[in-house]
């Protein structure tokens, strides 16, 4: 697969897992948007709005459409790490939990646009949530990255900081709460 170049390195796991959790509230979030511009009664840059549905805010220079714009910059790294602080200042639940090292010099500016542009199909809108494909690019992902390290997957450590807002955040929705409630 085209994308395993660009992983396969271990240490890029946090790379990865960073900019698919960004994805994944910024389509969650562009959705709620692109509803909310075609209600006249409701302002899309009220925070409000996207916190009532359990939705986190994310403010323009956060969001992964002008993140996928930047991708090409030699600055994408800065960008990301803005986008992560952005994110966290304005969800404090989030403080201190996002990867911010994608402006570090050893990380190939190149190869993490072309990682973005790998990451550029929907994950977080509804459809996707209903058929849990975060899910499924993540143990993908974990399983890549557990087989690399010579373990399989079952025997691959999620650090308790990911499995809590993994958790948090698939409690927000319904439909996966009650999957995990039939477990």
């Amino acid at each position: 697969m085209k994308e395993t170049r660009y992983i396969a390195v271990v240490g890029c796991k946090h790379v990865v897992l960073g900019l698919l959790f960004l994805k994944y509230i910024s389509d969650a979030f562009e959705e709620k948007h692109a509803e909310l511009l075609q209600d006249k009664l409701s302002d899309p840059e009220d925070r409000d709005e996207y916190t009532a549905e359990n939705i986190f805010w994310v403010s323009k220079e956060a969001r992964w459409t002008f993140i996928k714009e930047n991708a090409k910059k030699p600055t994408i790294g800065q960008i990301i790490d803005d986008a992560m602080v952005a994110i966290e200042k304005d969800n404090p639940q989030l403080k201190g939990v996002l990867p911010k090292n994608y402006a570090r010099p050893a990380l190939d500016k190149t190869r993490l646009g072309e990682l973005i542009d790998i990451l550029s199909f929907k994950i977080g809108d509804k459809e996707s949530r209903s058929k849990d494909v975060l899910g499924r690019v993540y143990e993908y992902f974990l399983a890549m990255f557990a087989s690399a390290e010579g373990k399989n997957g079952g025997e691959f450590y999620t650090p308790q900081c990911v499995v809590k807002l993994l958790v948090e955040m698939f409690a927000k929705s319904r439909s996966l709460e009650e999957k995990i409630r039939k477990i």
